[in-house]
């Protein structure tokens, strides 16, 4: 080989030991390829100076499997028990995290029994809707929408309408500091909630202080005025009740009984709430000392603040109880952000977990032809498998809680993600693959635990098999009519099935012409049979009468498209000015309940019911 060509040949070598695609098909089937200085960049983000990635210690095992061993082993259950092996582990293990010890050097492995698929959905056939939980307002809102309102739509939305669920936005925690993240898609954590969702009068030990609280509810509910989200006064004054009233808390059983079962995930990320208040962001820019959540420094702080630190605790414990009011009355369908930002609370928890130097993206495609960087890191594949998986572990049971179903954000991310070097745009990157058998493993364990569906966001770019893969492993499909050529009656039963999303036009933006695309539009007269000169008002019902023809096991609509509103939640990728997650409803709740769009989209996707849980 020449030596002048040896260098590329070399990084070749590195990027396919590391699972760095050399290239992928775009969306027209035409072969694209990294430029060297950028796969240079992602393989120093992984590591990849080393020859190949280091040992994974853990197994996968089905229940009725068993795995051999060629020395003795002590096996400690996830119930505590104890066994002394000699040759092999019992077949009949159940499904669960456990853990193999080799009794000559004490080497430990993690051992997880997976029933391998996850759980479908209980019903053969239901509708929901798809909200922006900020977006919905009620009169008794402080200027964005909170999860009694959630509960006040999915209580009326079941008993009038007959819908079967709510799909939500991702309520992920933001930064504890101004200015507040307007994304949902960009979490400080994937674990743990904003409390700019709580309702404050249904906080215990608000009504003692009615009168001290009335002109903070006063200020904000007059937010409710303008359509424009001011997150930071929300937060403001919500924070400012909130410490109100736990200014008279004693402490209750039942926030005590919280706090033990979270265990050290939420005292730490209370510690980093508190420090984050301290310190202010990023944490990368504290004082050294306190850049490790384990560090004596840091148990020093929250002792000193440990009342603060118990304030943020009581925040999570407010927000589960209310999540869980919400979905006693209707099945949920919760949504997780593909990845965090940078200097939030999920990377000072786990730094070594997540991949440093890049961000997730997408590459070009039709819709986004300069490709999307979404700035939120991704997890580091290999050393995610030296954590025994730990941390998606507690991602994924976190964003299960409390849910009928879980939308999975960018599901083809746990096949491959395209990682963008730190500063490039979405035309520099490379796709990295991830071990996704053991992912879904994971993902079908904490499905069947949670005993709720899956449901991945297929769409954009994707490698042959996926689909494939998913549809074996009982995760639905998302299928839109915005993208797919063939009529609805085509798509996939194993599917969740919508006109659109919160990224791409809604409704009555294509027909109205505010937010148009003419394919989409073609698209959307030839399959709900219209002549193209009927009023936004005139397509909303032929339009989901014409997604209800889909046999797909669930059925999406937009609170947007069914008040015929134009502008969608989000613009990626187009005008730095446009209002990105911040525009709420033009309807209050008690509006929406009253508007014959609403009951136009009922009345065509009336089907069934997602909630197994009563």
């Amino acid at each position: 080989m020449n030596s002048g060509h040896r260098p590329v040949a070399e990084q070749r070598d590195r990027a396919r030991a590391w699972r760095v695609a050399m290239g992928y098909h775009d969306q027209e089937g035409r072969w694209q390829e990294p430029e060297p200085a950028a796969l240079e960049r992602i393989l120093v983000a992984l590591g990849g100076d080393a020859a190949e990635p280091p040992p994974q210690p853990v197994r996968f095992l089905r229940p009725g499997q068993s795995l051999a061993l060629n020395e003795a082993h002590e096996l400690l259950t996830e119930d505590g028990a104890v066994l002394a092996l000699a040759d092999r582990t019992p077949a009949d293990l159940p499904a669960g995290y456990h853990e193999l010890r080799r009794l000559a050097d004490g080497a430990r492995q993690r051992l997880i029994v997976s029933p391998g698929a996850c759980r479908p959905p209980a019903s053969a056939r239901a509708w929901a809707w798809a909200v922006q939980l900020y977006a919905l307002r009620s009169r008794a809102s402080w200027g964005l929408g909170d999860l009694a309102d959630l509960r006040q739509l999915g209580r009326w939305s079941k008993a009038a309408l007959g819908a079967g669920g709510v799909q939500l936005n991702p309520l992920h925690a933001a930064l504890p500091t101004l200015p507040q993240q307007p994304s949902p898609y960009y979490p400080a954590s994937r674990r743990f909630r904003s409390p700019l969702y709580l309702r404050v009068e249904e906080v215990p030990g608000a009504e003692r202080l009615a009168g001290r609280l009335e002109p903070l509810a006063r200020a904000g509910r007059a937010l409710n005025q303008t359509r424009l989200i001011d997150r930071d006064c929300v937060f403001q004054l919500k924070l400012e009740a909130l410490a109100a009233i736990f200014e008279t808390w004693s402490g209750d059983a039942e926030l005590d009984g919280y706090v033990e079962r979270e265990g050290a995930g939420l005292r730490d990320f209370a510690h980093f709430c508190v420090l984050s208040e301290e310190h202010g962001s990023p944490w990368q820019s504290w004082p050294q000392e306190l850049r490790r959540p384990d560090s004596r420094a840091v148990a020093r702080f929250a002792q000193a603040n440990r009342r603060r630190v118990r304030f943020h605790e009581w925040l999570q414990w407010l927000l589960d109880r209310q999540l869980a009011a919400a979905a006693g009355e209707i099945g949920l369908i919760n949504d997780m952000a593909v990845g965090v930002q940078g200097d939030g609370a999920d990377t000072w928890l786990w730094p070594e977990a997540f991949a440093e130097g890049v961000s997730v993206g997408a590459p070009p495609d039709s819709f986004n032809p300069a490709g999307q960087n979404w700035g939120v890191l991704p997890f580091h594949p290999w050393r995610l498998g030296q954590a025994g998986y730990e941390p998606f572990i507690q991602t994924v049971r976190a964003a299960f809680r409390h849910g009928a179903g879980l939308r999975f954000d960018h599901v083809m991310g746990l096949f491959r993600l395209f990682w963008i070097p730190a500063g490039s745009d979405g035309s520099q990157g490379a796709y990295v693959h991830y071990p996704f058998g053991d992912l879904l493993d994971v993902l079908a364990l904490e499905s069947q635990r949670a005993g709720a569906f899956v449901v991945g966001e297929d769409l954009g770019t994707v490698e042959p098999g996926t689909r494939e893969e998913l549809s074996r492993r009982e995760i639905l499909s998302y299928r839109l009519l915005w993208f797919e050529e063939q009529p609805p009656e085509s798509y996939p039963a194993r599917a969740l099935a919508a006109l659109t999303t919160h990224d791409l036009p809604t409704l009555a933006g294509v027909w109205g012409g505010v937010d148009t695309d003419p394919e989409i539009k073609d698209r959307l007269r030839e399959h709900a049979g219209l002549t193209g000169e009927e009023t936004v008002a005139e397509v909303i019902g032929p339009a989901h009468r014409a997604l209800a023809r889909s046999p797909a096991q669930i059925l999406s609509a937009t609170l947007e498209d069914a008040l015929g509103v134009a502008e969608r939640p989000n613009h990626p990728g187009g005008d730095a000015d446009w209002p990105n997650w911040r525009l709420a409803l033009p309807l209050s709740l008690e509006q929406i309940q009253e508007q014959t769009g609403v009951a136009q989209v009922a009345r065509a996707l009336s089907l069934g019911d997602l909630d197994h849980s009563r």
